[in-house]
């Protein structure tokens, strides 16, 4: 059994609570166990980390329904997150918070090389191919590292130089009473250089705008609103930061056959009324091709029957649903006078009224309006 304490229990909140409860919970923890907070204390060090780790995982809707199914499991050797925590994207608006509380709107600390933006792109699917798996070639429209000056901005053969008014710190100090306070650098906007010759290809910025062409792998089993995480491949950050992320969200098109329902298949066959009564074998589609399905004697329209382990296969590999088949008996047209012949004797053997609910009707009628 995992020794690792329940993320709920470590927020501090219910398994139902929803996503501004979570966050609220976490902020309030965050705060209380913030190194910053408690130098040099490794407990609440500790407790700020699990915490983190907490967040991460219930912030973030895919993970907290496979935590909620599967536990500490779904992040272990063979679970479907194994490789450990991003906690990078999820935690800006937060932290922004924490910092400023700390140091006064976060005006107190270096800023970093700005990291770019998250893209999205939206994949339109064949329904076999989001079943299957697929490998897709897209062109994402983005900002790329400059090839001349190999991303830092500046003209080749020079190179950015520390900024002389904050000494390459990214902020300088004043007097504020009897404190020391420190602002962001205008000179250099935090970054701790300057560039003095730029480079003309990107005008200093470092990236410029190209046509990226990428092969995405579709894993089997995706479904429409599926976002595939590729890490790097977003929007290149100015002068240097990292690259944001590239989220492929899935489209997938409708079957002209097969309805989809989370891991299960639906299907509508129709048999003919002597089918029905007298039982048949019938050829029914699948996903992997037709199968034989036995219809037993006396089925009546609308009758469901389960083709066990014919659905789709969940992404993970843990799940493989089922196929309904759901049969629906034609009623036949273009009768000859021979086969009415027979279905009116057929319908006298049994003692049926050939219109037995609309002579019901006409004498209910007759009886109110005479």
């Amino acid at each position: 059994m995992s020794s690792k304490k329940d993320y709920y229990e470590l927020i501090g909140v219910g398994r139902t609570a929803g996503e501004e409860e979570i966050k609220k919970a976490y902020r309030k923890s965050a705060l209380q166990f913030h190194p910053d907070r408690n130098p040099g204390d490794k407990q609440a060090e500790e407790k700020f980390k699990e915490v983190s780790e907490a967040y991460s995982v219930l912030s973030d809707p895919q993970k907290r329904s496979q935590y909620d199914q599967f536990g500490h499991a779904a992040f272990g050797e063979n679970g479907p997150f194994a490789g450990g925590f991003e906690f990078s994207g999820g935690f800006e608006d937060i932290f922004g918070d924490i910092f400023g509380e700390f140091f006064g709107g976060g005006q107190g600390r270096r800023r970093g090389r700005g990291r770019g933006e998250d893209l999205r792109y939206n994949l339109t699917l064949k329904f076999e191919e989001a079943v299957a798996g697929a490998e897709k070639k897209i062109k994402i429209p983005r900002h790329g590292t400059c090839e001349t000056c190999r991303g830092n901005g500046a003209k080749p053969g020079t190179a950015p130089q520390t900024c002389p008014t904050c000494r390459g710190r990214g902020q300088v100090n004043f007097q504020q009473g009897f404190f020391s306070v420190s602002r962001t650098c205008n000179q250099c906007q935090g970054q701790g250089s300057i560039i003095k010759d730029t480079c003309a290809a990107c005008g200093g910025a470092g990236r410029v705008r190209t046509m990226h062409t990428l092969s995405v792998k579709i894993p089997a089993g995706v479904d429409n609103g599926s976002r595939l995480k590729l890490r790097g491949e977003g929007e290149s950050a100015p002068v240097g930061g990292a690259p944001g992320d590239l989220y492929v969200v899935t489209q997938v098109e409708p079957h002209p056959i097969f309805v989809r329902d989370n891991l299960d298949i639906i299907c509508d066959v129709p048999i003919s009324f002597v089918q029905a009564a007298l039982g048949a074998e019938i050829d029914v589609p699948t996903l992997d091709g037709k199968v034989k399905m036995k219809i037993p004697a006396a089925t009546q329209s609308g009758k469901v029957f389960r083709m066990k382990g014919k659905g789709v296969k969940d992404v993970q590999g843990f799940q493989l649903g089922d196929q309904h088949v759901r049969v629906t008996i034609e009623t036949p047209t273009q009768l000859t006078a021979k086969q009415k012949e027979l279905l009116k004797e057929f319908a006298a053997i049994g003692g049926e009224e050939v219109n037995p609910l609309s002579k019901g009707f006409f004498d209910k009628m007759k009886e109110l309006f005479g």
